[in-house]
This record gives structure tokens, sequence and C-alpha cells, in this order.
């Protein structure tokens, strides 16, 4: 099995105006988006291609909005405190490394 292409645990998954889960998974594989559990059910699933995300200005720095089968998702995604070279906040990495990841996958420049 390979190894996903981006893959974030602890995320907070809510959907207006409640929490699904504070402690999710955010997973990017064999071309589609998973968004699961803290105990690995699958909240809502779709190809990257039909998936839309950003991030609002209203947002904060961790906090990214994707709309999966034509439902909106607020993910927030904690870092563990620190970006790839050591340094101390690395939450606005984590969640453009996923932007990232979901733009790479799709095959969107």
């Amino acid at each position: 099995m390979a190894e996903p292409e981006f893959s974030a645990r602890g995320v907070r998954i809510a959907r207006w105006p409640r929490s699904l889960t504070r402690a999710g998974e955010v997973r990017i594989e064999d071309g589609r988006l998973a968004l699961l559990t803290s105990y690995g059910s699958e909240i809502d699933s779709a190809p990257v291609s039909a998936v839309r995300a950003g991030r609002p200005w209203f947002a904060k720095a961790d906090e990214t909005v994707a709309t999966v089968n034509g439902t909106r998702y607020r993910l927030t995604l904690h870092s563990d405190g620190y970006d790839d070279h050591g340094r101390a906040g690395g939450e606005a990495e984590t969640s453009g490394r996923f932007l990232a990841a979901l733009k790479r996958a799709a095959g969107r420049s």
C-alpha cells in the first residue's frame, strides 16, 4: 500500500454550526480526499478533482474550508506546534501543505 500524499491527524472537522470531531484525520490518497473521525469512520470522501478548498480571508492561519460533495466543512489543521524546520507556529504551514497537496493530487497548478 502506498503512502498517502497528505495525512493530518488531530484535525477539528466542523460542519456549520456544529463540530463533527475534534481529533479527526484528513487524508489524500489514491486521488481521493477522505475526512475521518478519530475512530477511523468516514465522515465524507470524494475524488480530489471534485473538492474545492481554500482559506477565506476571515479564517485563522490554521483553518481551511473544503467543499466535499456539496457540503462545506471547516478544517482546523493543528500541527505539533513546530514547522518542518523546528520553528514554533507551524499551523499555517500545515494548512498550506494541505492545499498544495490537494492541488497536486488534482493535477492543478
